[in-house]
């Protein structure tokens, strides 16, 4: 008999924001996978293990869980903010898709979370009212110009873009390129915000023109969000900016 397979994301790091379904299934695994600073988000019982891995070893991490399942433990794939976005439910995935045919039987339960972008929207209003698409910056997977291609098709069809992954030690060039990709396309007043670690105390918000966006304000925390010509943003005295997209599409931009 084969074990299960839960994967699950903690949300962007505020205990408050995981969902009370991961919470569950990591109650029942007995082993969990996943990079360490996730794990350690987890309060683990003394009957539960945890085995850690780099954040780059999603493949591999993937193939020692799925073995695990299929040899008959219960098993937690650990994720941060929502599993299948830009994470570790595309990986299982991927390693079932091209495994042996024991990992096709095994129990497998993917677990919703709250992702990066949905944390940074809410804390400044409701960047992604209107249509959006997320992407990541990385190059890793993908070649550099296909994304810049997707930067400026999704910029000219008037797309909310937000940005994982935005900025490492070995990538500290690209969101400055893709910046520069976007001010060809959209309006110099755009609003872009920095929304790094959304939700935890070394929380850092904010909001500045597309015209003047530094990208040495973002790290890999960071989720940058970049609004449309219609975004707009609503001064409040004695509050902070709100950043909206409007519900209805009128093609104005503001």
């Amino acid at each position: 008999m084969t074990g299960k397979l839960f994967i699950v994301g903690t949300g962007p790091g505020n205990p408050a924001q995981m969902t009370p379904e991961a919470e569950d299934a990591i109650a029942v695994a007995t082993e969990f996978f996943g990079y360490g600073p996730y794990l350690d988000r987890l309060h683990l019982r003394a009957d539960q293990r945890r085995i850690a891995s780099d954040n780059r070893e999603e493949l591999d991490r993937a193939h020692a869980a799925l073995a695990r399942a299929a040899a008959g433990a219960d098993v937690c794939v650990v994720s941060g903010g929502d599993p299948g976005i830009f994470a570790m439910a595309a990986a299982v995935c991927e390693a079932i898709d091209k495994g042996p045919q024991e990992w096709r039987e095994v129990d497998l339960t993917i677990t919703p979370g709250v992702t990066a972008m949905l944390a940074v929207a809410a804390r400044i209003g409701a960047p992604l009212g209107h249509d959006f698409c997320a992407m990541s910056l990385s190059d890793n997977l993908k070649p550099w110009d296909v994304i810049t291609r997707r930067l400026r098709l999704a910029a000219e069809a008037g797309l909310v873009i937000a940005l994982y992954n935005p900025i490492s030690k070995a990538r500290p060039w690209q969101l400055g390129e893709a910046f520069e990709v976007l001010r060809q396309v959209l309006p110099a007043q755009v609003p872009v915000i920095f929304g790094r670690a959304a939700g935890r105390p070394d929380e850092r918000i904010a909001v500045m023109p597309l015209g003047e966006a530094d990208a040495g304000r973002a790290d890999m925390a960071t989720c940058v969000i970049i609004g449309s010509p219609e975004t707009r943003i609503i001064a409040r005295e004695g509050k902070h900016d709100l950043v909206y997209t409007p519900r209805s599409f009128t093609g104005e931009s503001h």
